[in-house]
């Protein structure tokens, strides 16, 4: 059996369409829309279930975590874009927030909230007369899970200690939720105690991992949402360092009380058998697929060479570059980890069923391939077989695709661990990761520091969507000398490539150079840490929204 949830193609009542796709489309739209009649919902656990998957919906979009949220990651040093783009200020700090990708993201993700406000307000509204069921009970969880996540993705990218981000719940509105605008919170640290409480209170109505059914399996559950408390208290340190013993807290929960731990290898973690998608590092993704019906994130095509070699329609816009490569390569030039990660020339790897040495003559040269997400690709008749989507232009494949994995929740761990000077705890869980993919550990009398933590969270997580540049900005702020002056130097550099003299050639050789696009980046500076907000949104606010400072 498949152990996939099962995210369908509901086709909704207009009344609910109207209500979830349009009168909340825009979070910030200075008109009123009015409101629509609701009488009709949440009458039975199916109309739950078709609400809830509205929300999941949009993630597998190419507008988030399909491939879009991964541009920004060209202003830091890890990836190139293998592509030319329009929006090249992304990856050259000339941030005007009108960019196609962050101006898409911002809309989505507060629609995400305003719909899970909806079902939330929905909900507690029938709580209060009768007993919810078990279904409708998850899916209150789920909404509050939901609109915390997205309500994260939108505070840490335009939030700062000095201004918060637009945010309302609907539930505090005792005749319902009067369509007037968000208030602005006054910090980004009002923003982080929202989504605390949300994620709380989704702890409280979410059942645990492993109480799902196998169809339900790929849905927001408890060790999800304290992961993302995790996460929240991370950025939250930024600008009050006394949030690091939550992060450890939250850390020593995953692993007590959820049995969270470590899966036996990355090959493991990043396989397309299903038998591996529930692995104990397993805390939240996006359930993927192939075959003529495939769904789930399009990203391991997106990052495929484009064309495939002849065989697929690989999409070829996100390389590692040589940087990447250089710090992955510091553990000795055959590690694990860096075989599983990076293809680079003449390497051997399996695809639509036979081996190859990998080259790359298509697109801006870089040199390299993401390796992580091959898997699927080896197999003969990988599209038929139902391992890869069967049509490009929708490149998915059968892979359990990370948001949140517990590798990453060690490092924060760690990071937490020397940020308040428990180096050998530290040491402890850096080690774990390292013993993992078979690399040298740290020893016993060795002190680590943040640099050893800068280069581990580095490699480990790389070309995942756990948000690299957004690492730099904030560490860019750290009180730790190490990490500060770490985060500066890749914040300001350009990233390099391997320029070959014959790119169809897995044997020829190469210089390295700078890469060949967005060649002039500007100095980072602090402001920086954030994007600005889109002007559209500016304008709409009717004075309301305060544009960043310096924007």
């Amino acid at each position: 059996m498949r152990k996939i949830m099962k995210i369908k193609r509901y086709i909704y009542a207009l009344v609910l369409s109207t209500l979830m796709f349009s009168s909340c489309s825009d979070f910030l739209d200075v008109q009123s829309e009015g409101s629509s009649t609701t009488t009709s919902y949440f009458q039975n656990d199916q109309q739950a279930i078709d609400a809830v998957t509205a929300l999941y919906k949009p993630l597998h979009s190419e507008t988030s975590f399909g491939r879009n949220l991964f541009w920004e990651q060209g202003a830091a040093c890890d990836v190139v874009w293998g592509r030319t783009r329009s929006f090249n200020t992304l990856a050259t700090f000339a941030y005007t927030g009108d960019e196609s990708p962050l101006s898409a993201n911002f809309d989505l993700f507060y629609q995400i909230m305003a719909r899970s406000n909806w079902v939330i307000q929905q909900l507690l509204n029938k709580q209060s007369s009768t007993t919810l069921t078990d279904i409708e009970t998850r899916s209150l969880g789920e909404a509050y899970f939901m609109r915390g996540m997205s309500h994260f993705m939108i505070a840490y990218r335009y939030g700062t200690n000095n201004q918060g981000v637009p945010f309302v719940r609907y539930e505090d509105y005792s005749d319902g939720y009067d369509n007037s605008i968000p208030p602005q919170q006054a910090s980004v640290m009002d923003n982080y105690e929202y989504i605390i409480e949300d994620m709380d209170n989704a702890i409280k109505y979410l059942p645990k991992f492993e109480d799902y059914a196998d169809d339900d399996k790929g849905r927001a559950h408890q060790a999800a949402a304290v992961a993302y408390k995790a996460k929240v208290y991370a950025y939250w340190a930024t600008w009050d360092t006394t949030q690091w013993a939550n992060v450890i807290s939250m850390v020593n929960s995953l692993e007590n009380d959820y049995d969270r731990g470590l899966a036996s290898s990355l090959s493991d973690f990043f396989s397309s058998d299903y038998t591996n998608f529930w692995n104990d590092e397993y805390i939240w993704s996006i359930p993927s697929e192939g075959g003529s019906e495939g769904g789930g994130s399009e990203f391991p095509g997106v990052v495929l060479e484009n064309k495939g070699w002849g065989y697929y329609n690989g999409w070829g816009q996100f390389k590692p570059s040589y940087d990447i490569y250089a710090e992955m390569a510091k553990d000795g030039a055959e590690n694990d980890r860096l075989k599983r990660s990076i293809l680079e020339y003449n390497q051997e790897f399996q695809f639509w069923g036979e081996s190859r040495k990998f080259y790359s003559a298509s697109d801006i040269e870089a040199g390299f391939m993401i390796n992580k997400y091959m898997d699927p690709f080896k197999y003969a008749d990988a599209d038929e077989a139902g391992y890869v989507n069967t049509s490009g232009d929708w490149p998915t494949a059968r892979l359990n695709f990370p948001i949140i994995r517990f590798g990453e929740m060690l490092l924060f761990r760690a990071e937490a661990y020397l940020m308040t000077d428990e180096t050998d705890k530290a040491r402890t869980d850096i080690n774990r990761i390292r013993v993992r993919s078979n690399l040298t550990p740290l020893a016993d009398t060795y002190t680590p520091t943040m640099a050893d933590l800068y280069h581990e969270r580095r490699c480990e997580l790389a070309f995942e969507f756990t948000d690299h540049l957004f690492d730099l900005k904030r560490w860019d702020r750290s009180s730790n000398t190490i990490i500060k002056a770490l985060a500066d130097e890749e914040l300001n550099a350009h990233p390099r490539v391997r320029k070959y003299s014959d790119r169809s050639n897995p044997e020829s050789t190469f210089q390295i150079a700078d890469y060949e696009d967005y060649t002039s980046k500007s100095v980072y500076q602090s402001y920086m840490m954030v994007f600005p907000y889109p002007s559209n949104q500016i304008t709409k606010s009717n004075g309301k929204l305060t544009q960043n400072e310096e924007y």
